[in-house]
C-alpha cells in the first residue's frame, strides 16, 4: 500500500541516499590518515531526485514495459584543500556532511511517519 504513494516512494529514496551519503563519509574518516585519499561525497537529494526522472507510472502490472528508475547517488571526488601527503578528508567538513545527513534521514522517517499516521486516521483506526 505504501509503495504506491509518490510520497513515501520519495521519503524511501531520502532514507536511502542519506544512507549512501553516511557510509561515504565513514569511508572518508576511515581514511582521514591514508596518504593520496580524496575524500569524497554524493551529489544533494534534489539533484538525484531530478535526474531519476518523472516519467510515466504504470497502473497495473504489464501496463508499462518500462520499469520506473530509482533514484541512485553515486560517490564522485570532493575535492577540498590537501595536506601534504595528499590526503584531502576535513574531520570537521565530514562531521558537517553527518549532520546534514542525519537530518535527511530524520526527515525521511518522519514523512513515513506521518503518512502513516493519516492512513491509520482515514481507516478510523487512530493510533
Amino acid at each position: 500500500m505504501f509503495e504506491k504513494l509518490e510520497l513515501t516512494r520519495m521519503a524511501q529514496a531520502l532514507a536511502a541516499h542519506a544512507g549512501t551519503r553516511m557510509g561515504v563519509i565513514a569511508e572518508n574518516v576511515a581514511h582521514a590518515d591514508t596518504p593520496g585519499y580524496k575524500a569524497r561525497d554524493v551529489a544533494d537529494f534534489a539533484a538525484v531526485w531530478a535526474e531519476r526522472g518523472a516519467g510515466m507510472r504504470a497502473t497495473r502490472p504489464g501496463h508499462l514495459s518500462d520499469p520506473p528508475r530509482q533514484a541512485a547517488a553515486r560517490p564522485f571526488v570532493s575535492g577540498g584543500e590537501e595536506a601534504p601527503n595528499g590526503n584531502s578528508v576535513s574531520l570537521e567538513g565530514e562531521m558537517v556532511k553527518m549532520a546534514e545527513a542525519r537530518q535527511e534521514h530524520e526527515m525521511a522517517l518522519a514523512i513515513y511517519r506521518s503518512t502513516s499516521e493519516v492512513i491509520r486516521a482515514s481507516l478510523g483506526r487512530g493510533r
